[in-house]
C-alpha cells in the first residue's frame, strides 16, 4: 500500500511537470495530463485508492508548483481545485459498473462523460475563485475556462488508461489485408494535414469521418489511441495559435470554444468504438453458441464435421496419417431411466471433460450424437490413436462419475477406431468405418475398443 502510494505521488509529480512546462506564462497548462492520470489509476489499481494514495498525490502536486516557482497560495488553490475535480470524478464513476467504467458498451460513454463533466463543474467552482485572485479575471470567465479545459483533458486521456491492454499485430496477413487496416491510419493523417493547410471554421472537424473509418475497422483500444491522439494533437495546435480562424472573438472565448468542440467531436469515435466491441462480442458469442453443444460445451455435429473436413485435407496434402474415433457412452438410457435426465445431463458433461483430458491440443472432438462422440487425431498412426482410445476407456473404467448430490454411478464407454496411414482416406468414410468399429464394440460385450478391419472378437490386453 506504501509503496503504491508513493508510486502515484511520483508519477503526479512527472505529469504535472510535463503540464506546467506546455502552459503560457502566468496561465493555465494547455494539456494538463496529470487529474486524468490519477483518476486513471484510482480506478484501475484500487491500492492507490487509499488515503495515503491522496496524501502522496496532494504532495506532488503541490511540489511540482513549488519547484517550478509558484507561491505557496497560487500552489495550493491550483491543488484544490485538481483535487475537486478528481475527487467528483472519482465518487461518480465508483458507481458504474466495471463493464462501464472500461468503456465496454455504448452507453458507457455518456456515463464517463456524466462523471468527468461533474468532476470539470467542481473543478470550475475552485477556477471561479481562484481566476480572479490569481488572473484578475472574472469569476464566471474562471468557471467556464476551468470546466472546458479539465472536461478536455480528461476526454482525451482518460479512456486510453481505463482501457490500456497489450495486443499483438496479427500474424502472416495479407498485403491486401495490411493495406486494408492501413487505410483509415492514412486518411487520419491526411485529414490532420489538410485541416492546416486548408484552414476555416470547419477545420477542426476534417478528421472526424476518418475516426470514425478507424472505429469500424481497429479494435477498441486502437480507436482510442488514435482519438487520444487527434484531441492531443487539436489542443496543442490550438494553443500554438496554428488554426488562424480565431477573427471576430475574444481569444480566450474561441479558445474555450475550439477546446470544448475537440472534446464532444472525439466523443463519436469513443461510442462507435464501444458499439462494435460491444457488436462483435455479441456475435463471437453467437457464433460459439452455433458451433457448440450447450450441454458439454464440446463442437456440435455440423461444426465438427467442418474442422474434420479442413484437418483431413491439411492431414492429405502433407500425406501425414490421421486417425477417427467414435466414443458411445454404455448404457446409457439405463442411466437416465434410473436416475433421471439431469443425471444423464451431468454424466454426458463429466465425460466431455473426462474424454477432453486424454487428447492433445491438436485433437478435434465434437459431441454428434446424445451420447455419441467423435474424434479426429491428426499426425496419429492407428497403433497410437489405440494407446488414445484405452486412455480413454480406462479412464471411465477405473473411476466412477460423482453427479451432484447423487451416490457415484460407474460408466464406461466402447470406442471404434479407424485409420488413414497416409492422410488419402476421405474422413466421412473414414468416420463410418470408426463407427462400425463402435458398434462392433457394443455387439462385443461393450467397455472395449475395436478398429475397423482387425479381426472380430479382438480386444487389447
Amino acid at each position: 500500500m506504501i509503496q503504491s502510494a508513493f508510486l502515484l505521488g511520483i508519477v503526479i509529480f512527472g505529469t504535472c511537470l510535463f503540464g506546467i512546462y506546455t502552459r503560457p506564462l502566468d496561465f493555465l497548462a494547455n494539456v494538463w495530463p496529470a487529474n486524468a492520470v490519477m483518476l486513471g489509476l484510482l480506478l484501475r489499481f484500487p491500492t492507490t485508492a487509499t488515503p495515503l494514495g491522496w496524501i502522496a498525490a496532494t504532495a506532488g502536486f503541490i511540489l511540482a508548483d513549488l519547484m517550478t516557482g509558484s507561491p505557496w497560495g497560487k500552489a495550493l488553490i491550483l491543488t484544490g481545485a485538481n483535487l475537486a475535480g478528481i475527487g467528483g470524478a472519482y465518487a461518480v464513476l465508483r458507481l458504474y459498473s466495471r463493464e462501464a467504467i472500461r468503456l465496454q458498451t455504448p452507453e458507457s460513454v455518456p456515463q464517463l462523460v456524466s462523471a468527468i463533466g461533474f468532476g470539470a463543474c467542481l473543478a470550475g467552482f475552485v477556477g471561479a475563485v481562484a481566476n480572479p485572485v490569481l488572473f484578475g479575471g472574472s469569476a464566471v470567465g474562471g468557471w467556464a475556462f476551468w470546466f472546458v479545459t479539465e472536461f478536455a483533458n480528461y476526454v482525451a486521456i482518460l479512456p486510453v488508461i481505463l482501457t490500456i491492454r497489450l495486443f499483438s499485430f496479427p500474424q502472416g496477413i495479407s498485403l491486401k489485408r495490411l493495406a486494408y487496416l492501413a487505410l483509415p491510419l492514412l486518411a487520419l493523417l491526411f485529414s490532420c494535414f489538410a485541416s492546416f493547410e486548408i484552414g476555416g471554421p470547419g477545420a477542426l472537424a476534417f478528421p472526424v469521418p476518418a475516426l470514425l473509418w478507424a472505429a469500424i475497422v481497429y479494435p477498441r483500444f486502437v480507436t482510442i489511441l488514435l482519438t487520444s491522439a487527434f484531441s492531443f494533437w487539436s489542443l496543442i495546435a490550438l494553443s500554438a495559435d496554428l488554426f488562424n480562424y480565431m477573427a471576430g472573438a475574444s481569444a480566450e472565448n474561441a479558445l474555450i470554444s475550439m477546446r470544448l468542440g475537440v472534446s464532444l467531436i472525439t466523443l463519436a469515435p469513443l461510442m462507435l468504438a464501444s458499439a462494435m466491441a460491444k457488436q462483435k462480442d455479441l456475435i463471437a458469442q453467437l457464433s460459439h453458441l452455433a458451433r457448440h453443444d450447450p450441454l458439454s460445451c464440446l463442437l456440435n455435429r455440423r461444426a465438427f464435421g467442418e474442422e474434420a473436413q479442413k484437418l483431413a485435407r491439411y492431414c492429405a496434402k502433407q500425406s501425414h496419417p490421421y486417425s477417427a474415433l467414435m466414443l458411445d457412452i454404455d448404457h446409457f438410457k439405463s442411466i437416465n431411466d434410473r436416475f433421471g435426465h439431469a443425471t444423464g445431463d451431468q454424466v454426458i458433461s463429466i465425460a466431455a471433460e473426462k474424454i477432453s483430458s486424454c487428447l492433445r491440443s491438436a485433437d478435434i472432438i465434437g459431441r454428434v450424437g446424445g451420447e455419441e462422440f467423435a474424434i479426429l487425431l491428426p499426425k496419429c498412426t492407428r497403433e497410437q490413436a489405440l494407446e488414445i482410445a484405452e486412455r480413454i476407456r480406462r479412464a471411465f473404467a477405473q473411476a466412477q462419475v460423482t453427479p451432484d448430490n447423487r451416490a457415484p454411478i460407474s460408466v464406461t464407454v466402447s470406442v471404434g477406431l479407424a485409420a488413414s496411414h497416409d492422410g488419402s482416406a476421405d474422413v466421412e468414410a473414414l468416420m463410418e468405418e470408426a463407427d462400425k468399429a463402435l458398434y462392433r464394440a457394443k455387439h462385443l460385450g461393450r467397455n472395449r475398443s475395436e478398429i475397423h478391419d482387425q479381426t472380430p472378437g479382438w480386444r487389447p490386453a
